[in-house]
């Protein structure tokens, strides 16, 4: 059992020097509608045009909502979480400056952030690159893409998200909205378009369950597909990962947090209903089920003009993601747990341009490396272990060794929905299946001991940082 350090690191030695941390490079300039319009156009990105159909195809129309409930459950149990950690911990990094204060006070607690870090490394440029795959499948309803044709495409989209990306924060923040309305109208149409197919047929598609449901195994199906509907849900959390540059943190990092799961819930149910009017679950789609669906109700120019907007949503999606890792790397840098080289900032326009540029690199080889349905399972496998249930654990050890007044957001029936929150990321990291939760145990392993082959370096860029020398370079 470790031992909590000397009173000199107190709980709330580190919550100051953490926020001291945080330097002037970075200006708080998102409001609460910005920050809710970057959450909701990273979750609905590509994810829900593609799974939705496959669950379809897995569950029958008859069962086919349970994942979605199942996940926008899990969504806001996990959301109470990253609400009283956002609120309280308001820094550049999200997860890894969590975990750093929820574990920091323990001889061993250094591996968790570190550990957060380097999973982001490799997982956040495999959810780029499943985003700009899945941009170049829907692609292929309005173009003639061939295999490397698809490769080139979402690589080059990679290369114009980076090249968006770089420049000042106000900036973003006003690119965000309009590409949320274009989320929004698009979502609408999909929605509407179920509605006006039942208006003009004068039917409603009954609902067909599979004969053979219970003998094939339901928990095992029901598993896998709520993986995949968590997939199309990530998203909800992405403000935390730009708390230092959130207008008004403790009151808008909680709300756009759950604004945008209570919304796209609400968006993801009623696109589900819609789809089922048009789409045959026994049908094999090749990724363009929404295009076609489209197509059947409104013909093949009104569908090309619906491909074009789930570009946009996917182009959209990728947009915010980018944007939010791009300043974990940075975060960790600053206080030492990482290469300098990533803790620099542009000169002029205040943002981590190494770390963004470094991670644009890493997906751009990954879109054309992978396909979408590998990386799917990978990205929650990943990440399960450290980020969700690492932090929600963490948490219980905050409200354990810090009053009330450190948590300007606290959740209602705590402990009840951590401890639901952990049991349910538990039985989605299982359902990924054996092969990913060894990767991903892997992963963790292979993190853990170049964490300790790099220990030299690391205590001598903490050594400059507790001098306040700028970072080192090598």
């Amino acid at each position: 059992m470790s031992e909590l350090r000397s009173p000199a690191s107190s709980p709330s030695t580190e919550i100051s020097s953490a926020s001291n941390a945080e330097t002037s490079g970075l200006h708080r300039a998102v409001t609460l509608w910005q920050a809710t319009s970057i959450n909701m156009i990273e979750m609905i990105g590509i994810g829900p045009f593609i799974v939705i159909p496959l669950i379809m195809q897995q569950l029958g129309s008859g069962w086919f909502l349970i994942p979605w409930l199942a996940g926008a459950l899990i969504s806001a149990l996990d959301g109470l979480i990253w609400s009283e950690l956002g609120a309280a911990f308001p820094l550049a990094g999200g997860s890894y400056q969590f975990l750093k204060a929820a574990y920091g006070s323990y001889s061993w607690g250094r591996l968790m952030p570190f550990l957060f870090v380097w999973q982001t490394m490799v997982q956040a440029p495999l959810v780029a690159a499943s985003a700009s795959i899945g941009f170049s499948q829907y692609a292929c309803y309005l173009l003639p893409l061939g295999y490397w044709g698809q490769k080139i495409l979402s690589g080059s989209i990679i290369i114009c998200i980076t090249l968006l990306l770089y420049r000042r924060i106000e900036t973003i923040g006003r690119i965000s909205i309009w590409l949320w309305i274009g989320v929004m109208l698009t979502m609408l149409w999909i929605i509407v378009g179920g509605v006006w197919g039942v208006h003009v047929h004068h039917q409603v598609r009954g609902f067909h369950f599979r004969a053979d449901f219970w003998e094939a195994g339901i928990i095992a199906i029901l598993g896998h597909a709520t993986v995949q509907a968590m997939y199309a849900y990530l998203g909800y959390y992405n403000v935390c990962h730009l708390g230092a540059e959130i207008k008004n943190p403790a009151r808008n990092i909680p709300r756009s947090i759950q604004l945008s799961i209570a919304g796209v819930a609400l968006l993801y149910l009623l696109m589900n209903l819609s789809l089922a009017q048009g789409i045959n679950p026994a049908a094999q789609h090749n990724g363009l089920a929404v295009s076609l669906f489209i197509e059947q109700q409104f013909g093949p120019s009104w569908a090309r003009v619906a491909t074009l907007l789930i570009l946009w949503i996917a182009f959209s999606s990728l947009f915010s993601l980018m944007l939010g890792y791009s300043r974990v790397p940075y975060a960790a840098a600053l206080d030492g747990y990482f290469f300098p080289v990533f803790a620099r900032t542009h000169p002029s326009k205040h943002f981590p341009h190494i770390s963004l540029l470094t991670l644009g690199a890493l997906a751009f080889l990954f879109s054309l490396l992978f396909r979408i349905e590998q990386v799917i399972s990978a990205i929650l496998a990943m990440r399960i272990l450290v980020q969700f249930i690492g932090q929600a654990i963490g948490l219980a050890l905050l409200h354990r060794r810090l009053d009330r007044s450190h948590f300007p957001f606290r959740m209602m029936g705590y402990p009840i929905p951590l401890v639901l929150s952990v049991l349910a990321w538990l039985m989605i990291f299982i359902s990924t299946g054996w092969k990913f939760v060894i990767s991903g145990l892997i992963m963790i392993g292979a993190g853990a001991g170049v964490f300790y082959l790099i220990k030299p370096w690391r205590e001598k860029w903490q050594q400059h940082e507790s001098k306040g020398d700028k970072p080192l370079d090598t």
